[in-house]
């Protein structure tokens, strides 16, 4: 049992004011596997109090100095990879190997992303040839409280934390409660690095605790949110008063157009997709809406791969299937397949229950649904787990129309060999972001989504940017013309 009941404040491993613990749970197992505190009000204030006092030195450090430090984490935090696997596989269950490739391979694909935005990122911008005394001066905006999720942990983490630092913002990060063992890993990576006293504070807590108060908090200038709509819903509400700025990463219902022109890997790919983190990702397509003159081949081909699943414990070698993250969360999707079923959409694969061979841990038996309509619950509400919808349609225009009646807006997919058809579809998927045949968006380019979705733009310069106020100023003098 890990005793991690600390909190990181102005550069120490402080105790919390009144103590109050709380066991994080391994889900393969449903036992807990280590112990930490839940803050209060009075915690997340000694933290802002901290992050207030150092911005003032921070925000006028040298930007290559910065970008050092930044450089200095990266290296650290590739050479303790091992350790920050071990971390994120116990405490929200992905398996070991997909830990260190992917879940702490997305923070060190991001932090190298921030490195080279930030190399030739300019604070001060002419503001045009037109007026060539004015300037805009790019300022960091304060301090940034950042509440990440149990999903992604150290993607969410470092597309946080560490485009505020170089931004010259001073942080307090609340991290999820149920997850919260690779941040304060990272905490001590941070402190390994040699960033100021302050810059860097964490305390642990809940939404209602901790997060309810650093949205609201005066000395907080900014919060940056990944969560659910319904927290970003209620932060943006308790933030208004203090008017700060609120960056909102939120759910999404993405939808994934198969046309009957789609390469041959393109269900497969969806799935797998779909299924990825155990389906516990806010972009994961979802909703797979298939031309119908395919519809019956591609049924049967997501059937099939999903019935090839299998599931492990998060801590054996090799690649499988994990747990889902939590009880709550175990119990939501069970429900969620109960209510696929009873509102008449066609069980293809999966269903309720655990898979065979699991009596405990948090483990849910990979589903496919066929006939979906998209006003079903399943096409409607983030499910959050490894549940597949399936919708035909008869034309390109009937798919469009079903692709963007959702009240989300975060990621969309495209599937065909026409190039000419991708191009129009994507330009009328109302999205923060579109993904055509299976090609990645390019490091740096920038993730988030409108509607509910929230209106973040987190990577790259969009990131950085994110964390910075324009000042306009005029009557400038370039100091070399001066002379």
């Amino acid at each position: 049992m890990l005793e991690k009941r600390q909190f990181h404040i102005d550069g120490e491993w402080v105790m919390p004011a009144r103590r109050q613990d709380l066991a994080v749970i391994d889900p393969s197992t449903e036992q807990p596997c280590a112990v930490i505190s839940i803050g209060e009000a009075i915690d997340a204030d000694r933290a802002v109090q901290a992050a207030r006092q150092a911005f003032s030195g921070w925000c006028r450090t040298d930007p290559g100095k910065r970008l050092r430090l930044v450089e200095c984490l990266l290296d650290i935090y590739e050479r303790r990879a091992a350790e920050m696997a071990r971390m994120i596989s116990l405490e929200m269950g992905a398996p070991v190997d997909m830990a260190r490739a992917e879940h702490v391979g997305a923070g060190a694909y991001h932090m190298r992303n921030f490195i080279t935005a930030f190399r030739t990122f300019s604070f001060e911008r002419s503001l045009g040839t037109h007026a060539p005394s004015d300037r805009i001066l790019m300022e960091p905006i304060g301090v940034a409280g950042l509440i990440t999720p149990w999903n992604w942990p150290m993607n969410q983490v470092t597309l946080k934390v560490v485009p505020a630092l170089l931004a010259g913002c001073t942080v307090v990060l609340k991290p999820s409660e149920i997850a919260p063992l690779s941040s304060m890993l990272f905490a001590e990576f941070i402190e390994e690095a040699g960033f100021p006293n302050g810059v860097f504070n964490l305390v642990n807590g809940d939404g209602t605790g901790v997060g309810a108060r650093l949205s609201s908090h005066p000395d907080i200038d900014m919060i940056s949110f990944t969560g659910s709509t319904r927290a970003g819903i209620a932060i943006s509400k308790a933030a208004a008063e203090t008017l700060k700025r609120v960056v909102l990463e939120l759910g999404g219902k993405g939808a994934n157009l198969v046309f009957a022109d789609a390469d041959a890997d393109a269900v497969r790919r969806g799935v797998l997709h779909c299924f990825k983190n155990t389906g516990q990702s806010c972009n994961a397509p979802t909703r797979m809406l298939v031309e119908r003159s395919v519809y019956a081949r591609v049924v049967d081909e997501a059937r099939e791969i999903a019935e090839n699943f299998a599931a492990e414990a998060a801590h054996a070698p090799g690649k499988f299937f994990g747990p889902l993250t939590s009880a709550a969360q175990f119990r939501k999707v069970q429900e969620m397949i109960e209510t696929g079923m009873a509102e008449g959409a066609r069980l293809v694969a999966g269903g309720p229950g655990r898979p065979e061979a699991h009596e405990c841990g948090y483990f849910v038996r990979p589903t496919v649904f066929a006939d979906v309509t998209n006003q079903m619950t399943i096409a409607r509400e983030e499910i959050f787990g490894p549940v597949l919808s399936i919708i035909p349609f008869d034309t390109e225009e009937e798919a469009i129309a079903i692709a963007n009646d959702t009240p989300y807006g975060l990621a969309n997919y495209v599937q065909s060999t026409d190039d000419e058809r991708c191009r129009r579809v994507a330009g009328r998927l109302r999205s923060g972001m579109v993904e055509m045949n299976g090609r990645p968006r390019a490091p740096g380019s920038p993730f988030g989504g409108i509607k509910a979705s929230g209106r973040a733009r987190e990577g790259g310069i969009w990131g950085i940017e994110e964390f910075l106020e324009a000042k306009a100023v005029s009557g400038w003098t370039d100091p070399a013309r001066s002379r």
